[in-house]
C-alpha cells in the first residue's frame, strides 16, 4: 500500500494527564488496614486522545498525526503540551474547565487506588476552522470519546461527518453516540453490553454477535468491532456472519491503554488503504504487543532492537516483548534452534522440555536459503514462513526467530539467552554453540532425544510410500 503522505491522520476527542505514582510498601498504617506506599516515583504520560494520537504516531510512519482536543491555561495542560511536544500537532480547541488528571498509585505493577481530579466533564469554545480543515483532509480519522462532552459539540459532530477520510469512533459511556458516517465503532465487550442494554444477555460470541449487530442498527454506522481483551476482537457489519480475530495470549503487562493501542492500530491501517477485517486483524496484534511491553506505561520506551526475521512477518515485536518481559522479572530466557521443517514428536519432546529449563523458550528457524545449504537442493518442504507459523502456535513457544547464516552464532548474539538447549546425540560432546554462550555466562545443554524420529527418514518413509 502506498502512503498518502500529505494527508495526515486526525485525532479528536478529550486529552487527559495520566499520572503513575509508583512506590514500594512493606508495613500497612497502624490506624487502618491500608498500605504505606514508600519511596513514590511521579511518572507523568498523555492519557485519553493524547495517549491514542502518541500511539498512531509510532506507527505512522512519516504520515503526520494531528490531535484536535479542549485544552485550558492550567498547569496541567501546560504538562501534556510538554509530553506532547515533538510527537503529535496540536490543534487546541478553547477550554474553560481545568485538564482532567488522573493519578494512580502503584505499588510495583499493582494499582493500589487512583485519584481524579478535574470534573467529569469540560467546557469548551468553538471548533477552530483549522480543526476543521484538518478532519476534513484527513487520510483517516479516530474519534477517542472520554465523555468529557467535545463529541457531542455540534460544530465537532458536523465537521466529523463531512471527514472524507474513514472515520473511526472509540466510544465511551458518558460520550455521544457516533456519527452514521463512522466506518467502524471499537466499543469494549462491556462499553457494548451497557449500550445494547439488557435484550442481549450471556457472555458467548453468539451473544456478542447479537450486540454488534443491536449497535450497527442503533447508530447506523458501517461496522461495530467489539474488543474482548485476551479473546481478541469481534468484527460485525450488521448482517452475515462476524469475523472474530483472536489474540495472542499475553503473559503480564499493563493492560491500561490497549483500548487506545486497539484504535490507533485501526486507524493507522484503514489510512494506509486496508479493508476493515484486515485493519481489525492489525490491530488486536498491535494491542497485544503493546500489553506485552508494558502497556502505557511504557508509552515512550524507546523499542528495543529487533532481530531480524528475514522472510517472517511478525516475530521480531514478539520476541523483543517476550525478553523485556521475563528480563524485567529477573527469568530465565531459554533458546533452541534447528530446521524443524517436517514437525514430528521428537520435535515437540525437545520443545517441551526446552520451555521447562526457563521463563520463556525462543525458537532459532534456519531461513530456507540456510536450509537448502545445509539439507540439500530439495530441502526445505515448508517455508520458513509456514515454519515458523506452526511454532509459534504451540502453547510451550514464545517466541520465533529465522536466521539465514550456517549456526545461529549471530542470532545468539542478539537473544543472549541463558541457556540454549539441543536435543540428540550431543551428550558427551562439545555444543557448537557452547562458546558463544560463555562469552555472557550463558549454559549450552543436551535434552533427551525421542528416539526414532527425525524428518529425514519422514521424507524417506513418504518416498517409499
Amino acid at each position: 500500500m502506498t502512503r498518502a503522505v500529505s494527508r495526515p491522520i486526525v485525532v479528536v476527542g478529550d486529552a487527559l494527564l495520566d499520572v503513575d505514582l509508583v512506590g514500594t510498601a512493606s508495613r500497612l498504617t497502624p490506624d487502618a488496614p491500608v498500605p504505606v506506599v514508600e519511596d513514590v516515583e511521579t511518572r507523568e504520560r498523555p492519557g485519553g486522545a493524547a495517549l491514542a494520537a502518541v500511539l498512531a504516531a509510532r506507527s505512522a510512519g512519516d504520515r503526520e498525526v494531528v490531535l484536535v482536543t479542549p485544552l485550558a491555561d492550567d498547569e496541567g495542560a501546560a504538562r501534556l503540551r510538554a509530553l506532547l511536544d515533538s510527537r503529535v500537532r496540536l490543534i487546541e480547541i478553547p477550554a474553560g474547565s481545568p485538564t482532567a488528571v488522573k493519578q494512580r498509585i502503584r505499588v510495583g505493577d499493582h494499582s493500589v487506588a487512583r485519584l481524579d481530579s478535574g470534573g467529569a466533564s469540560s467546557t469548551f469554545g468553538a471548533l477552530p476552522a483549522a480543526a476543521a480543515t484538518a478532519i476534513g483532509d484527513a487520510a483517516a480519522v479516530l474519534v477517542a470519546d472520554y465523555g468529557r462532552g467535545t463529541t457531542s459539540a455540534p460544530d465537532v459532530r458536523a465537521a466529523l461527518s463531512a471527514a472524507s477520510g474513514p472515520v473511526v469512533w472509540d466510544p465511551h459511556p458518558r460520550g455521544a453516540d457516533p456519527v452514521p458516517s463512522a466506518r467502524l465503532v471499537t466499543p469494549n465487550g462491556a462499553e457494548a453490553t451497557r449500550v445494547a442494554g439488557l435484550d442481549v444477555t450471556g457472555e458467548g460470541l453468539a451473544a456478542v454477535g447479537a450486540r454488534a449487530e443491536a449497535l450497527i442498527a442503533r447508530w447506523g454506522v458501517g461496522a461495530v468491532a467489539i474488543t474482548l481483551g485476551a479473546r481478541g476482537a469481534l468484527l460485525s457489519y450488521g448482517e452475515g456472519a462476524p469475523m472474530v480475530v483472536p489474540a495472542t495470549p499475553v503473559t503480564g503487562g499493563d493492560p491500561c491503554g490497549a483500548g487506545d493501542a486497539f484504535a490507533a492500530a485501526v486507524t493507522v491501517a484503514l489510512a494506509d488503504g486496508a479493508v476493515t477485517g484486515e485493519a481489525v486483524t492489525a490491530a488486536v496484534a498491535a494491542a497485544g504487543a503493546f500489553v506485552a511491553r508494558g502497556g502505557a506505561t511504557a508509552w515512550d520506551a524507546v523499542p528495543v532492537a529487533a532481530v531480524p526475521d528475514a522472510d517472517v512477518s511478525g516475530p521480531a515485536p514478539r520476541l523483543a516483548a517476550v525478553l523485556d518481559r521475563v528480563r524485567a522479572t529477573g527469568g530465565t530466557v531459554v533458546a533452541t534452534g534447528g530446521c524443524f521443517d517436517l514437525l514430528h514428536a521428537g520435535h515437540v519432546a525437545t520443545l517441551q522440555a526446552a520451555r521447562g529449563l526457563g521463563d520463556c523458550l525462543v525458537v532459532c528457524i534456519n531461513s530456507d536459503d540456510s536450509v537448502r545449504r545445509l539439507k540439500g537442493p530439495t530441502r526445505p518442504l515448508v517455508s520458513a514462513p509456514d515454519r515458523a507459523r506452526v511454532l509459534e502456535a504451540l502453547e510451550f513457544v514464545d517466541a520465533v526467530v529465522v536466521f539465514d547464516e550456517d549456526t545461529p552464532a549471530q542470532v545468539l548474539e542478539q537473544v543472549r539467552p541463558d541457556v540454549w538447549a539441543k536435543g540428540g546425540d550431543y551428550a558427551g560432546a562439545d555444543l557448537p554453540e557452547a562458546a558463544v554462550l560463555q562469552t555472557w555466562g550463558g549454559q549450552a545443554v543436551v535434552l533427551p532425544y525421542l528416539d526414532g524420529h527425525s524428518t529425514t527418514a519422514l521424507v524417506e518413509r513418504s518416498r517409499v510410500w
